[in-house]
């Protein structure tokens, strides 16, 4: 035999084959365990001492090694060759990593005799053959778990060894190699770094193991099959695709139980996703195989034959690699093929031609803008180009073939998946005694790929350009057990202005904040850079005036009280006893409190910028004034998070943005440019419910309202002011609602328009003047600062939330409103003693507890102080509210309409939960994360809930687009624009006002102006249909409307005037009936009562009434 030429570590005299051969005899022979291993170890040592690796060929000791692995009658020499087998894994793959190649390879089979010895009957052979196993996997690098160990494992599950132990513990190796891919909290830059190799490198083979793994779960053996469906959970983590990661258990159940029906439903629950994420390989090698088995069934109905054309086709539009594309595509193209010849509806085959064509043009005819994959024959050949300008092999020729090919294959894993750092080091140690300088070859064969990944992919733009940096920080960012961002750059340079986008709860308030206490590794400290973070923080003292409040800030005291009078001057607080430097915090409306912290910012002479939401609450010409503030401030740098896609366009010069991979990703240019580079972010320009659909329930029945445009709510002459304000906030306001409103109240911040809301809402009583509204109306109010009504349920979820708020049968947040508070004249009117005129003297009322219709208005039943229920009394509401007891008929009205709303309504954790997703809140945070966890637009979201939830006639929403993302704000547009009930908002926000609103109100110095009707701008919406106009009432021309106070928003005049008669609804005059007519009223009530019959739990019966106006 000819002896390779392999020089070894330790460069000693080759050892004879008689001394091997006696080192053998002890491992398989010996009497102890730990005397096999002592010998085995001393084997590995003395061949990596002379021969290396090659050595276990050239002594013949893997030979006998099988021999004594396969030999049933001696469980020592099995016991053996096992803990032989355990101490080559254990030790070969640090010193030689050449020998990975031998070792994983699945001809040589010594993985395959590793998994069979779990099948054996004696405990310490099942034991050393684990430990061998471990010992391997620990020992390989990412790429050579995916291009060694991986294909040997492949290659034991298709071979069929009859073994099921050892198909187990291939299974837990896969699980194994796949958990480590996953992301985790915690880890260092490098174990990222390998993380992502391993994930992205494992992605690639998921076509291959998903069909395999899959068929072990439906193996007759319960612990396969078992093993099996946690390896494929394991698998599908590598998938990183929001988009389908919710449909993935319904997926892995389809794979336990395949049938038509199930394959069916799961293509059923997928045409229900929305895909807006990059469709990579992975997520084509899960999903290929349902639309393969639909489309090839002939008898698949043709309803589920259009669903999974529909998903084909969505699919194929997000697959941006056409090398993907041409990958699993051809195997989907037959069965979209059949469908175009043989489908019987022809909205299926119109539908199956255009798939068609989205495949083709996914598969790329264009090949110039393909960048073609790296295999291991072309990493081969500039391998051998770089040892042959390193002075040629000095090794055996063989070896080098062997270890070539091994190499070659991990390299293209790096360059394919962009790794190119990695090269060097997966490269020269697998050359050492090959060639002479293997370092040298590493590095040579590092920096071709790295100069070749520069002419693919184009070199990153150098940003300096004499430009300062004051910002490079590396770092990692988690929130309680989520991770956010896992070792990404953040690089900022004087004077640019960055915008920060990403969906709601990515995690972009809790970057700022972790910037602004200091928390962020790597960030420069405030010593060394000023940071500022201007956010809506409404915790301030509000008692104190401007001036004073700014004084108090230990931050800025400094500065002296002059200089900060002159720096709120130029902000627009106005000095003097008068000006608005002496009003009380607290009066401020949401846009002058924003002016306030950045006067406090400049003044703190922020070299940082942090600006979270900042256009909230402000008006258009304060919006206009902060992009130009921005903008001329060129020394300030600011990180803005902003929801408004204008602002953003206007202000940034530069974009991050959160990547699905965890990274944040720059992009140069405005929001505009970001978008011409990621298409996919177009959401930021349109409102749009697909990636975000809101569900918001009907409005329940109002009694005796029959017409859309009759008016349920009305404020007549009515002025406010606040305690000790030198002037009314609203004078002789006049208005009133129907439910077909679509008012907008627009108007400068401060005007006094979160205050008319107040009023209609029945939040504050009026100075002056009356509110009425129909007794059982039920509004739905958001406030400006919509997380107050959360902040005091930071320790509850939102499910638990909702319990609380509607567990006694109606809202409790309607009793904390100031309406509804009983005053000290309220409690001794109370104690009054009464007389209604029935005979009995005077009494004390203890309290409403029933409420019948009585003519035309309502009578309450009074349950008297110190009597019996027996002695309860019917009184009318007139008499009630003349005697004195409006807060007590409001209370009882309150709960008998919430009560009314609530009437099928089940307050159970799963039926809320699915109130929720209705409201683009997932379950799984509704139900589990504590609203103090959640973001500003979750938030957000669990407050539109809430009040929604007693299904109200009326929307009153201020600042709704405050904190919401873009697809969220495109979701809530479509809810209110499709919602059956009157809608009033207060937003600054243009687009959406213009989307939905078909009036306006102007609030300006504390007068009220009808600006008269206009259809809504529908062709903002992307659904948009011609007919689907919203109007509110009756459309009268621009010209017709006063520009006085009295506000009507089309609604129909329905009292007898605006001078202080209360709502009544007239009756028409009745003519007397026929027997003809008798009989048709009858059939109608029958019809009536049977309906009522088939409705839901809870409905209230129909009045047998033909009546218009009951």
């Amino acid at each position: 035999m000819t002896v390779p030429i392999m020089v070894a570590d330790g460069a000693a005299p080759p050892v004879s084959q008689a001394d091997v051969t006696s080192i053998l005899d002890t491992v398989f022979n010996a009497k102890t365990s730990q005397a096999s291993i002592d010998a085995a170890y001393g084997l590995c040592e003395v061949l990596l001492q002379s021969y290396g690796y090659r050595g276990l060929e050239l002594y013949g000791v893997l030979s006998e090694l099988k021999k004594a692995a396969a030999d049933k009658k001696s469980g020592l020499k099995r016991e053996g060759a096992q803990n032989l087998l355990g101490a080559l894994f254990e030790r070969f793959p640090p010193r030689q990593p050449a020998s990975e190649s031998l070792l994983t390879s699945p001809e040589a089979g010594l993985v395959a005799c590793a998994l069979d010895a779990l099948a054996d009957k004696g405990a310490v052979v099942r034991e050393a053959a684990q430990y061998g196993l471990d010992a391997l996997y620990n020992n390989l690098s990412p790429e050579a778990l995916v291009v060694g160990l991986l294909p040997a494992l492949i290659a034991y599950l298709e071979k069929s060894t009859g073994k099921w132990q050892g198909t187990i513990g291939a299974y837990q190796l896969i699980e194994k190699i796949s958990n480590k891919a996953q992301i985790t909290i915690g880890t260092t830059k490098e174990e990222a770094a390998e993380q992502d190799v391993l994930r992205e490198a494992m992605g690639t083979k998921l076509a291959r193991l998903i069909p395999i793994v899959e068929g072990g779960m439906l193996d007759m053996k319960n612990e396969v099959a078992k093993q099996a469906v946690k390896t494929m959970t394991a698998l599908t983590t590598l998938l990183s695709n929001d988009d389908v990661a919710p449909r993935i258990p319904l997926l892995i159940e389809t794979m336990q139980h395949p049938s038509p029906a199930t394959v069916q439903k799961a293509i059923h629950a997928l045409s229900m996703t929305t895909f807006v994420a990059i469709v990579t390989a992975p997520v084509l090698a899960l999903l290929t195989p349902f639309l393969e088995r639909s489309l090839s069934n002939p008898g698949t109905p043709q309803e589920v034959l259009r669903q999974t054309v529909v998903i084909t086709e969505n699919l194929t539009k997000l697959v941006h690699d056409p090398i993907e594309a041409r990958t699993f595509l051809p195997k989907l193209q037959p069965g979209i093929k059949s469908v175009v010849d043989r489908a019987s509806l022809p909205e299926v085959r119109e539908i199956a031609t255009r798939a068609l064509a989205v495949m083709d043009k996914a598969m790329g005819s264009d090949q110039d803008k393909v960048i073609e994959r790296t295999h291991a024959e072309d990493v081969g050949t500039v391998l051998d180009a770089e040892v042959k300008k390193a002075g040629g092999l000095i090794g055996d020729p063989v070896v080098y073939q062997t270890v070539r090919k091994y190499v070659g294959e991990m390299v293209a894993e790096d360059v394919n998946h962009r790794h190119c750092n990695r090269i060097a080091a997966r490269t020269g140690p697998y050359l050492s005694f090959l060639v002479a300088d293997p370092v040298a070859v590493g590095e040579a064969v590092q920096k071709h790929y790295v100069d070749e990944d520069a002419i693919k992919y184009g070199v990153p733009e150098k940003e300096d350009d004499g430009e300062i940096e004051i910002v490079n920080a590396d770092f990692s960012l988690a929130y309680g057990g989520m991770l956010l961002l896992q070792h990404t750059n953040l690089r900022l340079l004087k004077g640019h202005r960055y915008g920060l986008c990403g969906r709601n709860g990515a995690g972009k308030s809790t970057l700022m904040k972790a910037i602004a206490s200091g928390k962020l590794e790597g960030f420069p400290s405030q010593d060394v850079l000023r940071t500022c973070y201007v956010e809506h923080n409404q915790g301030e003292d509000a008692d104190i005036s401007i001036l004073d409040f700014m004084v108090k800030d230990p931050t800025i005291a400094s500065e002296g009280r002059e200089r900060i009078s002159a720096v709120l001057e130029e902000f627009g607080f106005t000095s003097g006893p008068e000006g608005r430097q002496s009003q009380k915090v607290g009066s401020l409306s949401g846009g002058w409190k924003m002016k306030l912290a950045l006067a406090r910012a400049m003044l703190q002479k922020a070299d940082v910028l942090l600006l979270d939401e900042p256009t909230n609450h402000l008006d258009v010409a304060n919006i206009k004034w902060l992009e130009e503030y921005l903008k001329s401030h060129t020394d300030i740098t600011s990180l803005i998070v902003s929801h408004d896609s204008g602002f953003l366009d206007n202000v940034t010069t530069d974009i991050y943005h959160y990547e699905p991979n965890k990274k944040l990703g720059h992009y140069k240019g405005n929001l505009a440019a970001f978008v011409n580079v990621r298409p996919e972010a177009k959401a930021y320009y349109t409102l749009s419910a697909s990636n975000v659909q809101f569900k918001f329930p009907p409005p329940g029945i109002l009694s005796g309202v029959k017409s859309q445009t009759r008016a349920i709510i009305r404020m007549t002459d009515v002025s406010f002011t606040y305690p000790n304000a030198p002037k009314p906030s609203l004078s002789g306001v006049t208005c009133q609602l129907s439910l077909s409103s679509r008012v907008a109240i627009i108007g400068p911040n401060g005007a006094g328009k979160s205050t008319l809301i107040k009023l209609l809402t029945g939040e504050v009583i009026p100075t002056a003047g009356k509110v009425e509204k129909h007794p059982n109306l039920r509004i739905g109010y958001i406030k400006q600062h919509a997380l107050e009504h959360v902040e005091m349920h930071l320790e509850k979820t939102p499910n638990q939330y909702l319990q609380w708020r509607y567990q006694h049968g109606d809202d409790r947040e309607v009793h904390m409103k100031q309406t509804r508070q009983l005053t000290e004249a309220d409690k001794e009117q109370m104690d009054k003693f009464v007389d209604v005129g029935d005979g009995k003297g005077k009494r004390q009322v203890e309290a409403l507890v029933g409420r019948q219709k009585y003519k035309k208005t309502f009578q309450y039943e009074v349950k008297w102080r110190g009597f019996l229920p027996k002695h309860n009394t019917m009184i009318s509401r007139e008499t009630l509210l003349e005697l004195g007891f409006q807060k007590l008929i409001q209370e009882f009205d309150d709960h008998e309409s919430s009560r009314e709303g609530l009437g099928y309504r089940e307050l159970q954790p799963a039926v809320i939960s699915k109130h929720f997703e209705d409201l683009g809140l997932d379950p799984e945070i509704a139900n589990h994360n504590e609203i103090g966890s959640l973001s500003g637009g979750q938030k957000v979201k669990v407050v539109i809930a809430g009040a929604m939830w007693n299904n109200p006639h009326m929307l009153v929403l201020d600042e709704p687009t405050n904190f919401l993302d873009r697809d969220s704000l495109g979701g809530l547009a479509v809810a209110i624009r499709d919602f059956k009930g009157g809608v009033v908002m207060i937003s600054h926000n243009e687009e959406f006002v213009g989307a939905l609103a078909s009036e306006t109100w102007n609030v300006v110095d504390g007068r009220v102006t009808h600006k008269g009707q206009n259809s809504a701008a529908l062709d903002r919406f992307e659904d948009s249909k011609p007919a689907s106009a919203v109007t509110s009432g009756l459309n009268t021309p621009m010209g017709m409307s006063e520009p006085s106070t009295a506000v009507n928003s089309g609604v129909e005049d329905n009292s007898l005037g605006v001078t202080g008669e209360s709502m009544t609804f007239k009756a028409k005059k009745k003519k007397k009936m026929t027997k003809k007519d008798l009989k048709e009223r009858e059939a109608r009530r029958r019809l009536r009562h049977i309906e009522w019959l088939n409705s839901p739990k809870g409905t209230p019966h129909p009045k047998d009434t033909d009546d218009e106006d009951e």
